[in-house]
């Protein structure tokens, strides 16, 4: 239990925090596992247009805090590696 003003503020701001960020990531692995079961079809149009979305969400993702830049840089990484297979 927070002993003052300012430690209740900052519960209630860490909550709302806490289920913006559970959200923002459960979206962020939904999408993720989108583009792998797009990569698997393999359709190279519909891979590279799900990587694009998939690269924006990350990005946007590590803008807002949610994710670490380079957490976000080397998923990218990863998934773009899997997409030049498929291109091949």
């Amino acid at each position: 239990m927070p002993n003052t003003k300012s430690a209740e503020r900052r519960v209630r701001s860490t909550n709302r925090k806490r289920v913006r960020n559970q959200s923002a990531k459960s979206s962020l692995k939904t999408s993720e596992k989108g583009y792998l079961a797009t990569i698997a079809t393999g359709k190279k149009e519909e891979s590279t247009k799900a990587y694009s979305a998939v690269a924006s969400s990350f990005d946007k993702a590590a803008k807002t805090g949610v994710i670490h830049k380079r957490t976000a840089d080397r998923k990218k990484s990863r998934l773009a590696k899997r997409l030049a297979i498929v291109l091949k």
